[in-house]
């Protein structure tokens, strides 16, 4: 357990300290770091591997106050003695990466990016329609505004599982498929995981999310870190879009489709996800 800002980051780490370098495993903010499970056992045979629990998430202390993920990030390297590393990331994960790679270039030997967000995109209309409809009607509007606001003496525990549910069909099963998309497995580790991130966002403290400014959005071209963007062709579109802002603003980026996962593509498609990600470490002249 490391000690950031008073705030206690459940971590993990595995693999040699060599010179083959260090990866760092960026959780979805609708999971935690053990969506990482399949990546994290591989990668670790030959890299230093890294995974922690971003805060309000998994094991870590609650996210209270100002919050900079990206920040964070870096304080974790710090904490843990790496200079520089590979940071991979999913979803938010891959949107703190993004900002890492601007605040602190030499720090960031390579961006692996999957189904990830944009700080500074605006979300279009369509996409926010949709999850209000698809996600947010899952509990009663009078409840669901006073959870996220923090102010429900009592959050029901149906409601929260009710509400990961529904996030879970319409994101990491993809809008356009149903229930039958994802294994047992997958869907009790996605919502599992999702329960826990709302409930403790509907009963913990406040806090107010602080991104890197100018936003990453508007500063891609300047990203010289060798990149890969993995996209789940059955995620979000507004999502998958992002994924096209990433692969064509970012120089040299390669992309890789993946048929069959939606916005969990480790989790859905881990052997897939744990290829592309050896595949392009191993290319990388040095970490």
């Amino acid at each position: 357990m490391l000690i950031i800002d008073n705030v206690k980051i459940a971590y993990e780490e595995a693999g040699p300290h060599t010179p083959a370098g260090t990866v760092v495993l960026m959780h979805a903010g609708v999971a935690a770091m053990r969506m990482w499970d399949h990546q994290f056992r591989v990668l670790s045979e030959r890299y230093r591997v890294i995974r922690y629990d971003q805060r309000g998430c998994g094991r870590s202390g609650d996210a209270e106050g100002d919050v900079c993920h990206h920040e964070d990030l870096l304080a974790v390297m710090d904490a843990l003695g790496v200079e520089r590393a590979a940071l991979a990331g999913s979803s938010m994960g891959g949107a703190y990466a993004t900002e890492a790679a601007l605040a602190a270039p030499s720090r960031v030997a390579a961006l692996a990016l999957i189904g990830s967000g944009l700080a500074g995109h605006q979300w279009p209309r369509e996409m926010l329609d949709q999850a209000r409809d698809r996600v947010h009607t899952s509990v009663p509007a009078d409840r669901l505004a006073r959870y996220r606001a923090g102010t429900s003496g009592h959050v029901d525990p149906d409601d929260v599982r009710a509400y990961a549910e529904a996030h879970t069909l319409w994101q990491v099963a993809g809008p356009d498929r149903d229930r039958a998309a994802l294994t047992d497995e997958v869907w009790s580790a996605a919502v599992e995981m999702c329960r826990l991130v709302f409930e403790r966002s509907w009963i913990g403290p406040r806090s107010t999310e602080r991104f890197l400014t100018p936003p990453a959005a508007t500063r891609l071209p300047e990203i010289t870190a060798p990149t890969l963007v993995i996209n789940g062709l059955s995620d979000v579109p507004a999502i998958q879009e992002v994924s096209t802002l990433l692969a064509t603003g970012i120089r040299g980026a390669r992309r890789v489709d993946l048929q069959e996962t939606g916005h969990l593509p480790p989790l859905q498609r881990p052997d897939d996800v744990t290829r592309a990600l050896t595949t392009f470490l191993a290319e990388l002249p040095t970490l």
